[in-house]
């Protein structure tokens, strides 16, 4: 392994890398479930990030909705979904025994609902590409829906129920991977990757903002909406990832007005989709806005303004609930809305990044196929649909495929 010294240029101190086999860039949900799967095979890992389990997660609501969360144009991710949904209970059986911690797992189910005609026919419509997919839904009358939750305001049109969408709290999964990690041996370096090391033409650790260098034989970039600002990563390498702004308000259920939601609800409110996650510590998140706004977390009066509008006119009596919390976090989107996983074409570098709205139904799949790839050097087949390589620049198909095979050989 590279053990050269390196000078860094904010103190001009020489420092010796500290070795691993594995550096995580980006301690999010992403990385650390990264770290901690690559940590229980055998392999020592290092994390770099400030903050280890913040990122998007902080502010994301937690749906399991393979079903649900299913967008035309997306069906290929679709298997993905669902094989990562699959793996969650194992998955959190075996965080919650490694980390000591709970996560806040639910198998409560969605309902799905609409308001007015327009939002009742493209709710049909998702029902009928349920259908033609093999997902289980049920269609429900309004008042059907009214006698599942009957807080729903009265001119709710039609819904779908779907059991297998369930929930966990992004924040205590966070916390709990962080913990797994430290007691699988993780090394973490709080402090910001800014630069990749590259050693003849291999990605071979990073150097910090603290100055530390960190020498290591394989690195997975997984720094969420950030992976594209990694300093020292070739132009025609760097993942395009983009930040997609989400705004989300999180309201109180006091005992006297329990139970208020007994499941997870999504509508289509005036063409705007519309989430309400109830926690059973008495939480209730409202989310999200999605907002093309570049690198901007300022929270709104208007996006919070909207969300509660919108809950609103599904839950009238949610006028009574507390206001704890409003939170905007960014998600990282990519061009087809879908992750990239694996090699890229800089030999020894990989990412696990770009998981738009899934990346907490995606972490027991994601974990389980980059600590594949780090250990064995193959991508599991149901993960090659996701390669990085598949947006080389001006590549035609028959050259993406080629750069796809050769990552994957190396």
């Amino acid at each position: 392994m590279h053990t050269e010294t390196h000078t860094t240029a904010r103190t001009g101190a020489r420092t010796r890398p500290r070795a691993a086999d594995v550096l995580v860039v980006g301690g999010g949900i992403i990385g650390l479930v990264t770290a901690w799967r690559a940590a229980q095979r055998g392999l020592a890992v290092a994390v770099a990030d400030p903050e280890p389990g913040g990122g998007a997660a902080r502010v994301a609501a937690g749906m399991l909705a393979a079903v649900t969360e299913l967008h035309y144009g997306e069906e290929r991710l679709l298997e993905l979904s669902l094989a990562s949904a699959r793996r969650y209970p194992q998955f959190v059986a075996e965080l919650e025994e490694a980390s000591g911690r709970e996560v806040g797992h639910r198998a409560c189910g969605t309902l799905a609902v609409a308001l007015d005609a327009d939002d009742r026919a493209e709710l049909r419509e998702l029902h009928a590409l349920h259908r033609r997919t093999g997902l289980d839904s049920e269609w429900l009358t309004g008042r059907e829906c009214r006698r599942l939750e009957p807080m729903l305001a009265p001119g709710v049109r039609g819904g779908l129920r779907v059991g297998d969408d369930h929930q966990v709290d992004p924040r205590r999964l966070g916390a709990a991977l962080v913990a797994a990690c430290e007691r699988a041996g993780v090394v973490f370096h709080r402090s910001l990757a800014e630069r990749l090391t590259v050693v003849r033409d291999r990605a071979a650790g990073a150097v910090l903002a603290d100055g530390t260098a960190v020498a290591a034989g394989q690195v997975v970039l997984a720094a969420g909406s950030l992976s594209g600002r990694l300093g020292g990563v070739p132009p025609e390498v760097l993942p395009p990832v983009r930040p997609v702004k989400g705004q989300v308000v999180r309201l109180a259920v006091p005992p006297a007005y329990a139970p208020f939601l007994s499941r997870n609800l999504r509508a289509v409110v005036r063409g705007c989709h519309l989430y309400l996650v109830p926690r059973e510590s008495g939480e209730l998140v409202i989310g999200a806005t999605s907002e093309e706004q570049g690198w901007d977390t300022t929270v709104t009066a208007g996006g919070v303004y909207e969300l509660l509008r919108d809950a609103h006119e599904l839950l009238p009596g949610i006028t009574e609930l507390p206001l704890v919390e409003t939170g905007a976090g960014l998600r990282p989107g990519s061009p087809d809305n879908a992750p990239l996983l694996g090699p890229t074409a800089l030999p020894g570098l990989h990412t696990a990044t770009g998981h738009y709205r899934n990346g907490v139904l995606l972490t027991p799949v994601t974990g389980e196929v980059m600590a594949e790839l780090l250990v064995t050097g193959e991508l599991p087949e149901h993960a090659r649909a996701f390669l990085p390589t598949r947006f080389t620049a001006a590549a035609a198909p028959g050259a993406r495929a080629d750069a796809a095979t050769a990552a994957l050989q190396r």
